[in-house]
């Protein structure tokens, strides 16, 4: 009897093992989504927050914790303000803090008040909206207070017609103290309407509480000036990028040291994303996009020595390190995540070069879903270079069998397709639903040196298209791939390869999604709200006749100039309040595949703009996702 039972028992087992779940869009959505807040004042916990989503109420909810820095029990905590330094108070206890303030004339009735019920907007120059908001002539202004009980604050910038923190998405790493208290450095680009909307000059502004007097410190640059802060030592530190109008130019870490603007990571062939001072204002630790991945790096700091300035990658993994939290006992707390998990907060020895998992929010549902296996293959490009490719199999692969097979193509252009974990673009999701995805690292991403991030700039149909196919065509020489059913799918840029490929692919994929992608060069150009990205990326305006590269993106590389070779069913999607990618860009793309009487569907978020960030609308548009590859792949 006991020889029968145990070779059932193993049966039993090994049949659990393989009914396993896989990961669905309705259990991605039961993750809790974890973010730190910053480490105690006696730097021996960590205060994070944990959100969660609840698709039935559509809204979220967050519950904040404090752990040991060196792992342990969590306790939930409801107020956390005194545990935490707060660099919005200064050292003699006054406060900063930003408002939005009404300084300009825009509504009818700003200009006729007697007409209160008028539903009216007027402008004279562009900067009319922006990203998902109507300009109302309203700013974010920087105030601070004497102390902490005063009622009444002071605007450091009254009657400006400029914001601080910048907008869409700045917040109060735009504004910090000198250490004295005596002075306030904000971000902000001080130009109104047209001028604005060409351009990405901001600069940082020191307001002089004795005098009132505002001085501009990064005058000479035209780029953007971002992320001030001090080092232990007092020195001002920044983030910049030295061209105007280039969004996604080299970022370099700068510190004003006695009068002396020093460049650190000037001779480092990469872009930063985010850095922080060591303690003893020695080195700065700062986070970068390397190799398809985010890692964290260090550089020295000289001050007027003759030693030399170097930069070392500290971690190496398949994984992102998203973020750095600070530095204790001589080990990283940082938040990571990778492809098949979402941000947790781990600590990284610097000596012993060794990870400690501190945060375990979603470990009971990974150990329930069979992951996805992701790996890491190199491509050799048309023009010879080595591309690097994720690809991530289903769970339960079996190169026995043929698998349908998306390429993904990243949005941006140029940001870095890394090992990280999206809440929509899941590849998780994708592969547990029986796909093999294919996510190259193609032209125009940072983590590959300067050069490769530039060259998508100005070519947005040239050799990106080129390295797209590259990546499809060698992984589909896999005998586990379906030739048969292949698809492409993306978002935004990504979005625009896909309308691209459309009518350029050589009948190689059987269906396209596209998100708020760029369907339309010249219309776009005249739509978007940022013109200084489609000046950059286009190379000029379309009336330039002369202008041979704008022309070449107004014709060559526009997705429209190919409809009359689309062949292929094709979902697009669109954001109603995406004013970065105007809904006329995904509606003049529908009303083409229709009246050519090919296979499509819009599906329209009329609340949404350039994601898709309400719960149960994100459920909407993963199961439509799916719903499509299913009927058509």
């Amino acid at each position: 009897m006991y020889k029968k039972i145990v070779p059932l028992l193993v049966l039993m087992m090994s049949i659990n093992a393989f009914s396993q779940e896989v990961m669905t869009p309705e259990l991605l959505f039961k993750l809790g989504r974890v973010s730190a807040l910053g480490i105690t004042k006696d730097q021996k916990n960590i205060v994070y927050k944990v959100t969660q989503v609840s698709v039935d109420e559509n809204k979220s909810s967050s519950k904040v914790y404090l752990m040991p820095v060196n792992g342990g029990n969590a306790t939930e905590i409801t107020d956390y303000s005194t545990l935490l330094n707060d660099k919005n108070v200064s050292k003699d206890g006054k406060v900063l803090y930003s408002e939005e303030v009404k300084i300009s004339k825009v509504l009818g009735k700003d200009f006729y008040p007697e007409l209160e019920k008028s539903d009216v907007q007027i402008y004279d120059a562009l900067d009319y909206r922006h990203w998902d908001t109507w300009n109302e002539g309203k700013h974010n202004h920087v105030f601070y207070k004497e102390n902490t009980s005063a009622k009444a604050g002071i605007d450091i910038m009254p009657t400006e017609p400029f914001d601080s923190p910048q907008k869409p998405f700045g917040g109060d790493e735009d504004y910090i103290w000198s250490p004295d208290g005596s002075k306030i450095v904000y971000v902000s680009k001080k130009k109104v309407g047209t001028e604005y909307a060409v351009s990405t000059n901001t600069d940082l502004y020191e307001y002089d509480l004795a005098t009132k007097k505002t001085t501009n410190l990064t005058a000479e640059n035209l780029g953007y000036d971002t992320a001030p802060q001090f080092s232990p030592n007092g020195e001002l530190t920044w983030l910049q990028m030295k061209r105007d109008g280039y969004e996604a130019d080299k970022n370099d870490i700068i510190v004003s040291f006695k009068g002396i603007k020093m460049n650190l990571t000037a001779g480092w062939d990469g872009t930063v994303d985010s850095f922080s001072w060591s303690a003893d204002g020695k080195k700065v630790y700062f986070t970068a996009a390397v190799d398809g991945t985010k890692q964290l790096f260090e550089v020295n700091f000289p001050g007027m020595t003759r030693i030399a300035i170097t930069v070392q990658q500290i971690t190496k993994g398949d994984f992102d390190v998203t973020g750095l939290i600070g530095i204790v006992n001589n080990s990283a707390i940082v938040s990571r995540t990778d492809m098949n998990h979402a941000t947790e907060l781990f600590s990284y020895d610097l000596k012993k070069k060794s990870w400690k998992q501190l945060t375990k929010v979603n470990d009971d549902i990974y150990k329930s879903i069979t992951l996805s296996k992701v790996e890491k293959r190199y491509v050799t490009t048309t023009d010879g270079k080595k591309m690097l490719v994720w690809v991530i199999l289903p769970p339960n692969f079996d190169a026995t069998k043929k698998y349908p097979t998306l390429l993904y193509c990243q949005g941006g252009p140029q940001s870095a397709l890394s090992q990280f974990y999206s809440f929509r673009w899941n590849f998780q999701v994708m592969a547990a639903q029986g796909y093999i995805v294919v996510a190259p690292n193609r032209r125009g991403m940072p983590g590959h040196g300067v050069e490769w991030n530039e060259q998508i700039s100005k070519d947005w149909g040239g050799q990106v298209m080129d390295d797209y196919l590259s990546a499809i065509d060698d992984v589909a020489k896999e005998k586990y791939v379906d030739k048969d059913r292949l698809g492409a799918v993306g978002a935004s840029y990504g979005g625009y390869s896909v309308f691209y490929l459309a009518g350029n692919h050589d009948n190689r994929f059987k269906t396209f999604i596209a998100h708020d992608g760029v369907f339309n060069t010249q219309s776009m150009f005249g739509t978007t709200e940022e013109v200084f990205f489609n000046h950059w990326d286009f190379g000029g305006a379309y009336w330039e006749k002369d202008n041979a590269i704008a022309q070449k993106a107004y014709n060559e590389f526009n997705p429209i100039n190919y409809v009359d070779k689309w062949n292929t069913p094709i979902l697009i999607i669109q954001g109603g309040k995406d004013f970065r990618v105007p809904i006329g860009q995904s509606l003049e793309a529908f009303q083409a595949v229709q009246l050519r009487g090919i296979k499509s569907k819009l599906v329209y978020f009329p609340e949404e703009n350039h994601w898709v960030l309400k719960p149960q609308n994100a459920i909407v548009w993963q199961r439509e996702f799916f719903k499509w590859l299913k009927e058509t792949l």
